[in-house]
């Protein structure tokens, strides 16, 4: 059975994960605001094909990637801590010869 946090380790986890969040957000700013001057030069300046969906989906995906560290498997998630406590009662079982 995992030790109870201490607020020290509560307060510890609660900026890491805030942290992670607002890098995310910033991530997802940033991303924005490039795309919309890639696409406003891939429509008005250069050339004639929509060449800026090229970078809008390679970094689409890095963001969502990022998203799903950040928000589904990142430190402090529900199916990352159910994951971590399955495996901890696992070795548990196997080192009681279980």
């Amino acid at each position: 059975m995992p030790h109870p946090m201490t607020p020290d380790d509560l307060d510890q986890l609660a900026r890491k994960r805030a942290g992670a969040k607002l890098g995310w957000y910033t991530h997802a700013a940033v991303f924005a605001v490039v795309n919309l001057v890639l696409f406003g030069m891939s429509r008005y300046g250069f050339g004639d094909r929509p060449w800026s969906v090229y970078p809008l989906l390679g970094w689409g995906l890095g963001l969502a990637l990022h998203g799903i560290s950040v928000f589904v498997l990142g430190t402090g998630s529900g199916l990352r801590e159910r994951m971590v406590q399955k495996e901890r009662e696992r070795l548990q079982r196997e080192r009681d010869g279980h």
